[in-house]
């Protein structure tokens, strides 16, 4: 279904170009801060927070953020355009960049609750949270969504939920880039087994060229992010900014075309330190910060050392900051101070 171009339907802000995805379990405060120290341009999001978490449970625990953090989004996953509305409110006062709704997530238990995925078959109800939302809140509200789900799949079937939303006052989709099975793939399988379909995504920006497209799906390096900004206006990574977050070290001036220096991993561990020292003195156990460090040193000469040191010692209960420095003994020095070794 090609769209007929028109000006966008709100007032838009510039496109982060690189995000890295929302992911359940693995992109929270801490693993926020320490990406931080990577990279300063790229968008960073929350793990997806349902509204009923927002208002009806500690939010300071599932909302609260550092401004070292920021640019950061909050991702909320509902259906009730009030309680949509009242969450971005919310995550506004608390100084968010963006709020973004989950309408990708194919899990059982996001299914049981009305949100996620299956809203793909529902772009009425995702419009309706749009326009509530931008009724509410000055910063952007955007969408991240799959091409498609179960056999609701055709181009022409994410054509007409984008159209439907956008008309609502969405002007930025981030697309996963493969299809979701509701019902016989794990939330695992349906980030590997559905095949990508890129251009699927480059199709949707050229027929609605009036609106953001980010592509999502399978993006593991600088040549596939390259690729991918000519054809749409922004990149998001998921496990590969997880997995190997140094991917990032030079993004800032790659991508966005700063001028700051590309940081050593050394730099990034020694900047953990003084974080894990103050989360210390609020509770936080420091296995809860180290569990992000992981992938760090990925394909580097002395990455298992390195890990090895954090996992048998960061849980122990007199675990102290300083175990990060010492899990650098390990590691070559050509490693911990080169640039992309």
């Amino acid at each position: 279904m090609a769209a007929t171009p028109q000006p966008s339907p709100t007032p838009r802000a510039p496109s982060p170009l690189l995000s890295a995805a929302p992911m359940m379990d693995r992109t929270d405060r801490h693993f926020r801060y320490f990406l931080r120290g990577i990279t300063r341009r790229t968008l960073l999001y929350t793990e997806m927070v349902t509204t009923g978490a927002v208002l009806h449970g500690d939010r300071e625990r599932v909302l609260g953020f550092s401004e070292e953090e920021k640019p950061v989004a909050v991702q909320f996953g509902g259906d009730d355009p009030r309680e949509m509305a009242a969450c971005a409110r919310i995550a506004e006062d608390m100084g968010y960049d963006e709020v973004n709704i989950n309408v990708g997530c194919p899990s059982e238990r996001v299914q049981k609750g009305r949100f996620g995925a299956r809203l793909m078959a529902e772009p009425e109800v995702v419009a309706a949270c749009v326009a509530a939302m931008r009724a509410a809140v000055a910063i952007p509200v955007t969408v991240k969504h799959r091409i498609g789900i179960d056999h609701i799949d055709r181009y022409e079937d994410m054509a007409r939920f984008v159209e439907i939303v956008a008309a609502s006052g969405c002007d930025r989709f981030s697309v996963h880039a493969r299809k979701a099975w509701l019902q016989g793939l794990s939330p695992k399988e349906n980030r590997t087994v559905p095949p990508l379909r890129h251009e699927e995504v480059y199709r949707l920006k050229e027929e609605f060229p009036y609106l953001q497209i980010e592509t999502n799906g399978g993006i593991l390096d600088f040549p596939a992010i390259r690729e991918h900004l000519r054809h749409v206006d922004a990149v998001m990574l998921g496990r590969a900014a997880y997995d190997n977050p140094y991917l990032f070290a030079t993004v800032d001036q790659a991508v966005f075309h700063q001028t700051t220096p590309t940081p050593t991993r050394r730099q990034i561990v020694e900047r953990m330190v003084p974080y894990a020292e103050a989360q210390g003195r609020r509770g936080v156990a420091l296995k809860h910060i180290t569990r992000h460090l992981l992938g760090l040193f990925a394909g580097c000469r002395g990455t298992r050392a390195f890990k090895r040191h954090l996992a048998e010692n960061a849980h122990l209960p007199d675990a102290r900051p300083g175990l990060l420095l010492e899990a650098l003994q390990g590691v070559p020095e050509a490693v911990l101070d080169g640039a992309l070794h």
